[in-house]
């Protein structure tokens, strides 16, 4: 990785060191934000570590590496520097004494240029991989003598045809154990709405919906459960979904059908219903999000009554209605061998080619060093998967927009995870850029 320093010299001698241990390039020593201003376009750094002080971090530092690209990482050394980082919208930081192996999960690069493949191997100054997870595969840093797997251009996914007027499902789907799947469905549907895209995000989770209170949405009506009721009455159309609906509205605005309030009203978000309800969402905006239960086990399995409703109905209805499956999985030990499990459980329902792998909650302390490397190796060896985004850990992101019940667009808009979530979004999910937004009975403001 190219990494330019606007660091007081102390500092800066002491991590030049490391960062050069552990493969990276330095492009630039600067001793003022100024400097580093002048030498970003000559130095194309990917990254820029600086102080959060008045000399080495400046309004025109921030502007010049958001028009060039650079990811800022901010060392701060007191809680006024801290706040001083804040008030640039950097949320990216470590403190001042740090060592590098604490400035190393703050280095993932963005997924798009690693996604679906290892990052570059280092040599590690001491242990990098964690102990295995019971019954689960072991992680295993890549080694020369022992390759990576996996192929050194990226995977691209299959573009999906659909005929005009109708719109694309979306179902984000995780195993159990907490991935992140709400907050991948909703930040998905922010940044999908955010290119004029009109999108709808529903919450189908039948066991524990959580899409109104992460928004701060009242949820005594269940919109989506709603619009099933109307789906099987055959009264379902475009004002009934916007009068069942919330509104979101922001950088990215887009309805919200909000999930079941309480688990035992899961009776009413049945096969049928759900697929009608799919389908009256592809006619009403371009992309629909469905935010769906961790279980794909089928009800009638278990069960002596084959016309019984079925709980899990509706996720797998979702799955199966849906032209893209976001499938998210946390990328620790135990996260990753329940994520291979349920995976093989998936692949039985949908076809491989309309997958979309997300690792959640990427981080060096739970994997190691490289840990990019190490869960894309994890996923190819022994789960077949070519091509996964990578998605940052960054808690303080996350917890100021459950906080504040908005989006990390809103909250953190350059925080490492919102940044791989867009990625996400606009490089596997949308065919084509959108030149003309596209407001479909939209009502500006309704939160």
């Amino acid at each position: 990785m190219r990494i330019a320093f606007s660091l007081p010299f102390e500092v800066q001698e002491r991590l030049s060191t490391d960062a050069l241990r552990h493969g990276h390039k330095i492009v630039a020593h600067c001793s003022t934000a100024r400097e580093l201003v002048s030498r970003i376009g000559a130095t194309t750094p990917e990254v820029a570590i600086v102080a959060a002080t008045e000399r080495h971090l400046t309004r025109d530092l921030v502007s010049a590496c958001d028009e060039s690209g650079v990811r800022i990482v901010v060392l701060a050394g007191t809680e006024q520097d801290r706040r001083r980082a804040h008030d640039f919208e950097l949320h990216e930081t470590v403190t001042l004494d740090a060592r590098w192996p604490d400035l190393e999960s703050e280095l993932i690069v963005i997924p798009d240029r690693l996604a679906g493949r290892a990052a570059p191997e280092r040599t590690p100054a001491g242990p990098t991989a964690p102990g295995p997870p019971l019954d689960g595969p072991t992680l295993v840093a890549p080694t020369p003598a022992e390759p990576t797997p996996l192929d050194s251009s990226p995977v691209e996914a299959p573009a999906v045809s659909i005929s005009e007027g109708q719109g694309m499902v979306v179902a984000v789907w995780g195993p159990a154990g907490a991935p992140g799947r709400t907050t991948i469905a909703i930040n998905l549907a922010a940044e999908l709405a955010a290119t004029g895209k009109s999108v709808a995000l529903a919450d189908a989770d039948t066991y524990s919906g959580s899409v109104a209170p992460a928004l701060g949405m009242l949820d005594e009506a269940p919109g989506f459960a709603a619009a099933c009721r109307l789906a099987a009455a055959g009264a379902l159309d475009r004002a009934e979904l916007e009068r069942v609906g919330d509104y979101y509205g922001s950088t990215g605005g887009f309805w919200v059908l909000t999930g079941i309030g309480r688990p035992s009203r899961w009776p009413e978000l049945s096969k049928p219903r759900v697929i009608g309800a799919l389908k009256a969402c592809r006619e009403w905006v371009d992309i629909t999000i469905v935010d769906i239960g961790f279980s794909l086990e089928r009800d009638d399995e278990t069960s002596n009554d084959l016309f019984a409703p079925a709980r899990n109905a509706a996720g797998l209805a979702a799955i199966r209605e849906a032209d893209r499956v976001v499938a998210v999985g946390a990328a620790d030990p135990v996260g990753l061998s329940r994520f291979l499990r349920a995976h093989v459980e998936l692949l039985e329902i949908v076809d491989r080619d309309r997958i979309l792998v997300a690792m959640n909650k990427l981080r060096a302390g739970a994997i190691g060093l490289n840990p990019i490397g190490q869960v894309a190796q994890t996923l190819s060896r022994f789960g077949g998967v070519q091509s996964a985004a990578m998605i940052p850990s960054d808690t303080a992101a996350l917890d100021a927009a459950i906080l504040a019940g908005r989006t990390l667009a809103d909250t953190a808009p350059k925080s490492t995870a919102r940044l791989a979530i867009r990625d996400l979004a606009l490089s596997h999910l949308l065919d084509a850029p959108v030149v003309t937004a596209r407001l479909r009975g939209r009502r500006p403001g309704r939160t």
